[in-house]
């Protein structure tokens, strides 16, 4: 079911206008809620980046999060594990790229139960980069296409997901998930600036290995970093911390002890 905002609340509709600039162009942006027993996890955290990514883009956002945590409980009632998803579109507009005027902002709201994928990742190289300069690269806009010819090509390589590069050759991100890999006894992850996406759970495991005094550096790193990790695991809002089985041809540590402390403490963690 999609609710779809009046200007009061979340209520059914059948759609969408055909002219609204979200289906038209990508001309919007989306947060991804894991929602527990009735409680939207993160809300707070998701309803500030979507805020954030807006004023950038110059984007109303028409809800606010206690609208979207009463649209999700409407949805999901007070028992299991759903995926939620709020999408914000600029709306109807006429033909082209310009601006409509005035703006008439869309919200819509879906959920549908969740399962969690408990096995390790199996993981390949993309050849679809991601560029360290678009503005999808930098918000979760409605732009998916390269994540999407990522994740399609992986999978018919018989992989799980797919470690897009930027242009450089530096290691960004998977198709819908930060990466993350232990060598050493440190932990390391791409810096925002090689085209990462600043999740929400990346977020959170950074500041769970600070507080497990694990050392972390985010950086530059290019493919062949993975070469010598001993493990690796992805982080999104749904999975939380997801193990990785391996890269290519080369096996990874899917029980390392410092992965298996930080997926135990993200789990555990609260807003």
């Amino acid at each position: 079911m999609i609710l779809v905002w009046n200007g009061g609340e979340f209520a059914r509709a059948k759609g969408i206008s055909a002219a609204d600039r979200g289906l038209l162009l990508g001309d919007g942006l989306f947060e991804t809620i894991r929602v527990e027993d009735g409680t939207p996890r993160r809300l707070s955290r998701h309803m500030r980046r979507l805020a954030s990514s807006a004023r950038a883009l110059d984007l109303p956002v028409p809800v606010s999060a206690e609208a979207v945590k009463a649209g999700i409980l409407s949805l999901t009632g007070e028992a299991g594990l759903w995926a939620a998803r709020l999408t914000v579109t600029r709306g109807p507009g006429g033909r082209g790229l310009d601006l409509p005027e005035p703006l008439q902002p869309s919200a819509l709201l879906s959920a549908a139960p969740y399962q969690v994928q408990d096995a390790p990742a199996r993981l390949v190289i993309s050849d679809v980069t991601r560029s360290v300069r678009a503005v999808s690269s930098r918000h979760k806009t409605l732009s998916y296409i390269d994540n999407v010819e990522a994740r399609r090509r992986a999978r018919a390589l018989g992989a799980d997901d797919a470690v897009m590069l930027n242009g450089q050759g530096d290691i960004a991100c998977a198709s819908a998930a930060n990466i993350f890999w232990i060598a050493g006894g440190r932990l390391y992850t791409p810096a925002l600036s090689c085209g990462a996406l600043a999740g929400i759970t990346r977020a959170c495991v950074m500041r769970q290995a600070g507080a497990l005094k694990i050392p972390v550096e985010a950086g530059r790193f290019p493919a062949a970093a993975l070469q010598s990790a001993e493990a690796a695991f992805l982080t999104n809002a749904l999975t939380g911390v997801r193990p990785v089985a391996g890269v290519g041809g080369r096996s990874l540590n899917a029980g390392h002890p410092m992965l298996v402390k930080l997926k135990t403490a993200e789990a555990k963690a609260g807003g």
